[in-house]
């Protein structure tokens, strides 16, 4: 009877850890020209753009990026102006790409 309560016990609770492991967030983040074609690489999801978005979550304190692609500003409700207020010129102003990031 210990034996089963304890095999119960402890598939409750490997079952809640794999659930917090598994939080995860998506960041939109102005797509800025750096030079370096590392914005490309992250608008386009080309692999070149997979060690940017790891280091974008691992700046905050996420283990991974599970995906990175380039967002329309119509797909993000309420959070980017419209009117472009920031001084922004030149190629991927008004771009912007999302980051999901894995706990």
């Amino acid at each position: 009877m210990r034996l089963s309560s304890a095999l119960i016990v402890s598939a409750f609770l490997l079952a809640a850890s794999s659930a917090a492991s598994a939080d995860s967030r998506v960041f939109i983040v102005a797509n800025q020209a750096d030079g370096y074609g590392v914005d490309e690489c992250l608008a386009r999801g080309d692999k070149c753009g997979a060690h940017a978005a790891r280091s974008y979550c691992q700046s905050r304190e996420f283990a991974q990026a599970t995906a990175y692609r380039r967002v329309d500003p119509d797909e993000i409700t309420g959070a980017v102006p419209k009117d472009g207020g920031d001084k922004c010129s030149g190629h991927g102003c008004g771009e912007y790409v999302a980051i999901t990031c894995q706990r």
